[in-house]
């Protein structure tokens, strides 16, 4: 783990961090906010330059890769007709071989917001486990064989343009947002049966209540907090009951999609559309704090898709239009505003002690941290992607519409 003050904070510590080193186990990976302790990640590549490997992946999705060992796991949707088959895939990851696909559960073939998709949550593995979601389907837990160990399928809810949050885990609890176009709810499964363990309605004043994060847990004061944005407010859970902590209002913010992030005794996150806001908020706080535990706001650069990035006493984030800001975490004092080529939905991570950025063009931009503007790569793949990246000890695994790349310097290790 990169043990930085983007993840210490005067006994405030994100929750969770028990993968292997090497593996990515979730969105945003094993640190749950973008950071990977993977050295020799590359700098430079292209569709012909430092791809050690290119596999064609059937259907369609956007849920990130993760890894365990010698495997790499994704989610897909192949349509046949009218009806979708929703499918785990894993792959070999010194080769890109798909080593076994599974087919998880069936749906409609209804159709989806262009930057959305029937398999777009990212799973999660813990230990021999790997936990797929696909929203109002339902959820599915699966064995590192590709053997199906349990489904849920009974949380129904009406969806705006599909799904879009990942699954976190806190102790037994696999924690979702089932944010729709009316009643949302948070809701957690027994991460051993699939059993709904609570599920708790979403108290919000927002007209639009539909909204896709994926929630965060963190540990304030030796209590965890499963932090969960949605339509027009964030609330802090007890993992344990679903119980309400804390909230903070934010007005008519909808579709919120980045997953908050954590340090320095803040949470960040993102306010969502019409007017995205970012906020950094004091976790300690009981009820609704709204008016007493917002350190500060920033307008600028707020994003509505990408998820925010802290690396020291920085904040990184990335507009929708690629406006890019660094600002200093604890007082939001801006120190660069700058336009990173193209369009974003992907999530920022910093690996190798860079910044990788990657646009819906599938160009992603390496950046020096710090408090001074500086590019150090730009690399053009030509092919649309709106996933994040995972990273690997000396490579980056990076889905587009069609593929999924191992891009890194020489030939992938074999085991």
């Amino acid at each position: 783990m990169q043990r930085t003050a983007s993840t210490l904070a005067a006994g405030l510590l994100v929750f969770g961090w028990t993968a292997r080193a090497g593996d990515w186990t979730e969105f945003r990976g094993p640190s749950h906010q973008g950071h990977s302790d993977a050295r020799h990640v590359p700098l430079k590549w292209s569709a012909t330059e430092n791809v050690q490997w290119r596999t064609r992946i059937p259907g369609k999705g956007w849920s990130s890769p993760v890894t365990r060992g010698n495997r790499i796991f994704l989610t897909t949707a192949v349509t046949d007709g009218s009806q979708v088959s929703l499918r785990v895939l894993a792959l070999d990851a010194a080769s890109g071989k798909i080593a076994w696909e599974t087919p998880a559960l069936d749906a409609p073939a209804v159709r989806h917001h262009d930057k959305n998709s029937h398999a777009s949550a990212t799973p999660v593995i813990e230990d021999d486990r790997l936990y797929t979601h696909f929203g109002h389907y339902g959820t599915v837990c699966l064995d590192l064989d590709g053997k199906v160990l349990w489904r849920q399928t009974g949380l129904a809810y009406s969806p705006v343009h599909g799904n879009g949050g990942s699954p976190a885990i806190a102790d037994d609890a696999l924690i979702f947002n089932c944010d729709g176009a009316s009643d949302p709810f948070i809701a957690a499964l027994d991460k051993r049966t699939g059993k709904v363990l609570w599920k708790v309605p979403r108290q919000t004043t927002a007209k639009r209540t539909f909204s896709f994060s994926t929630p965060l847990v963190i540990e304030v004061s030796g209590r965890k907090q499963v932090i969960t944005p949605g339509s027009g407010v964030v609330s802090a859970l007890d993992p344990k009951n679903g119980r309400e902590i804390w909230r903070v209002r934010y007005g008519e913010g909808y579709s919120v999609v980045p997953r908050p992030v954590f340090g320095h005794g803040l949470v960040f996150l993102s306010s969502g559309y019409e007017r995205a806001i970012i906020h950094a908020i004091r976790p300690d706080g009981q009820g609704d704090v709204t008016d007493t535990h917002v350190a500060w706001t920033q307008e600028r650069g707020a994003p509505k898709s990408p998820s925010m990035l802290l690396v020291g006493d920085e904040l990184y984030a990335v507009a929708d239009n690629g406006v890019a800001i660094c600002v200093d975490a604890r007082t939001g004092r801006i120190h660069w505003q700058e336009r990173v080529g193209g369009n974003y939905s992907a999530s920022p991570v910093f690996a190798g002690g860079r910044i990788y950025m990657q646009n819906e063009t599938g160009t992603g931009f390496v950046l020096a941290p710090g408090k001074e503007f500086r590019v150090l790569a730009e690399n053009p793949l030509g092919e649309r992607t709106l996933a994040s990246y995972a990273v690997l000890e000396g490579a980056l695994l990076i889905r587009t519409e069609q593929h999924l790349y191992r891009i890194g310097s020489g030939p992938p290790p074999t085991r």
